[in-house]
């Protein structure tokens, strides 16, 4: 471990672990089952004052470890500083749920679903993989309406969790509605909008490349390397006292402007968390406000949200664009519904049409590669993920099991949030995603 203070979130969120650095394998054995492992039944910071082995604190720097990251995950504005992401102070819009006797029976239904996993002979049912996967929240709607509903672990009907890397969505779906309202050109180069990006490797990027993951930067998240770049990112971007002698960058954009090349720009896709900041950086710089501040703005405060959600930040108080938020599971269903609905969400347009239909068209799909083999023959495209299969699908992802899915065929928004042992989704995938398609296919044939 390096010598000096880092960021946990940074380095929980990640930036970003690939999210299939996974091999594709089934998921592994966990020290403890979702059951052995709730923080109700762990005992994590209960009582008053709670006993000294059941404390999760800051600065220590593993709670974000299993099993304590089931607690810290609904728990991050306890540790680390943030801003506020405001639903305004409209009332909320209600979500649409079916008579009571007809949701129960709905749930009784989907849990009772049965799917293969990938690579597997052997079936399960919808309810083991929300065990299996270490569910905390788990919202469904089909055609607007709430059909599913299920809270877990530390996640309360009124709580909140992290959602990792799906924080990156947001920021690309906000560089997407700038580019389409033209207030953001996608065809400069970041020194074109950022000139204080110097002589960085970024600098002869293009905004589209930073959108897309395309950028030949680099940037290493071996977390078994002591000098791998994350660690390098997250003391620049810890809101802690810097170790003494510490004589790197402070803050996420200091970190951007000494960025070096690595490969070509354009040419492949590569999962890197500091093009999330990078566009997070040119987002700010063309609209003159904070990403809290336009989220609020162009989304939180006008998707009928009924909590606020909030967003960390670093020393200096930049949010971090690329896996800081925290919000709650009905709020997540409220932003999958307004992509599933093209731009719109309760009798109003928020954003035009056509940014949705390019994020849902994916992107170059011979950029993707073969590094994510649980996704397949995918793409990535404003730092989001589309998998090119018969429902047009795609999705919001974070680690640890963060997901928002839409399917536009099967007209259904899902959102499952989640604390499992391991940051990499592709040992997760083999579960989740042919669950999400037996979803679908039940509820069209309900139709």
């Amino acid at each position: 471990m390096p010598n000096f203070t880092c960021s946990p979130i940074a380095l929980a969120l990640g930036a970003t672990l690939s999210l299939a650095a996974a091999t594709g394998a089934p998921a592994q054995t966990a020290p403890l089952s979702a059951q052995e492992s709730d923080p109700k039944v762990m005992g994590w910071m209960q009582g008053f004052p709670p006993p000294p082995d059941k404390l999760i604190t800051q600065p220590d720097s593993n709670y974000f470890s299993f099993p304590k990251l089931r607690w810290s995950v609904c728990h991050l504005r306890e540790f680390l500083p943030t801003e506020e992401i405001s639903r305004g102070l409209g009332a909320p819009v209600p979500l649409t749920y079916p008579a009571p006797a007809e949701f129960a029976e709905m749930r009784a239904q989907i849990d009772a679903i049965r799917f293969t996993p990938q690579n597997s002979g052997e079936e399960m049912t919808w309810e083991d993989s929300l065990f299996a996967n270490y569910t905390d929240g788990m919202l469904i709607l089909h055609k607007g309406e709430v059909v599913y509903e299920r809270y877990f672990g530390c996640l309360e009907e009124d709580g909140k969790h992290a959602i990792m890397s799906m924080t990156k969505s947001i920021t690309g779906l906000l560089g997407e509605i700038l580019v389409a309202e033209g207030v953001l050109d996608d065809t400069l180069l970041v020194r074109d909008v950022i000139p204080d990006i110097g002589d960085s490797a970024f600098a002869t990027a293009t905004v589209r490349e930073v959108m897309d993951m395309t950028t030949g930067v680099q940037y290493s998240e071996d977390y078994s390397d002591p000098n791998a770049d994350i660690w390098l990112y997250s003391a620049a971007a810890s809101p802690l006292p810097k170790a003494e002698g510490y004589e790197g960058p402070d803050g996420y954009w200091e970190y951007l402007q000494q960025v070096q090349a690595d490969g070509e720009h354009g040419a492949e896709f590569h999962y890197k968390t500091i093009n999330s900041d990078m566009l997070g950086w040119m987002i700010s710089r063309v609209t003159g406000k904070s990403i809290t501040e336009l989220t609020s703005e162009r989304l939180w405060s006008r998707i009928g949200a009924e909590q606020d959600a909030y967003q960390t930040v670093d020393g200096k108080g930049v949010p971090f664009a690329g896996g800081g938020v925290t919000a709650g599971l009905r709020d997540l269903g409220r932003l999958g519904q307004l992509m599933l609905n093209g731009g719109a969400i309760n009798g109003e347009r928020l954003f035009p049409a056509e940014v949705v239909e390019r994020i849902s068209s994916g992107g170059d799909r011979a950029k993707f590669g073969s590094g994510f083999p649980t996704v397949g023959a995918g793409s990535y495209i404003s730092q989001w993920w589309v998998f090119h299969n018969d429902h047009g699908a795609y999705a919001a992802r974070g680690v640890h099991g963060q997901t928002i899915y839409v399917d536009p065929t099967a007209e259904m928004v899902l959102v499952r949030l989640a604390s499992f042992p391991q940051a990499q989704n592709g040992f997760i995938d083999p579960t989740s995603l042919p669950a999400y398609q037996a979803v679908a296919e039940f509820l069209m044939s309900r139709q």
